[in-house]
């Protein structure tokens, strides 16, 4: 059991992955910056999808720098963790794709 969480664009290609075993704390943390938790099922995700949009990944990065006082790269700081980045990465590529399309579906699993 484990966290998959994968976004998609308009095309139904993956975009963005995010994975965490099941014990891992930080899958709570990508779940709360989406303000998804009722899609956290414990060991996994709850297996549903929802659109996203735009504005709804600004804020999640706005919020995910607050969290981490990280700055816009990843080159900002050495001293992130992989999770850390895994996180600020998925949230990138499902900003950057919802810039282009205007959203993007992410599957919880």
């Amino acid at each position: 059991m484990g966290h998959d969480i994968s976004g998609y664009n308009k095309a139904g290609n993956e975009i963005a992955y995010a994975r965490f075993s099941m014990g891992n704390y930080n899958a709570i943390i990508l779940y709360n910056l989406l303000d998804a938790e009722n899609y956290y099922a414990g060991v996994s995700g709850s297996g549903d999808s929802s659109t996203f949009s735009i504005q709804q990944f600004e804020k999640a990065l706005r919020a995910y720098k607050q969290f981490y006082k990280n700055g816009d790269s990843l080159s900002d700081s050495d001293s992130l963790t992989w999770d850390q980045k895994q996180i600020h990465t998925f949230i990138q590529n499902c900003l950057a794709t919802a810039k282009i399309e205007g959203n993007v579906k992410v599957y919880f699993g």
